[in-house]
């Protein structure tokens, strides 16, 4: 499987709404940052949907390389330097 394009070494804060529908970007290709916009068509990644449980601020991956997508987990901080 192909590598996802590092979009930042560090989380998108967002705010998100409870039982809104969001489209996370796994590809890294996205001008949407931390969301889809299509740019995966070229690609093998498809976006990840989510539905936010409650209306709050959450952390999600700009390094695409989280165990807990689409949530930030720290990975950035292993990657190796650009």
């Amino acid at each position: 499987m192909a590598e996802p394009v590092i979009a930042q070494r560090s989380p998108y804060a967002v705010d998100v709404e409870a039982g809104k529908d969001y489209w996370w970007c796994r590809c890294g290709l996205s001008k949407s940052q931390p969301f889809c916009d299509g740019s995966h068509k070229t690609t093998e990644f498809r976006p990840l949907k989510f539905t936010a449980e409650k209306s709050e601020r959450v952390w999600l991956c700009g390094c695409k390389h989280t165990k807990h997508e689409p949530m930030c987990d720290g990975t950035h901080n292993k990657l190796p330097p650009a």
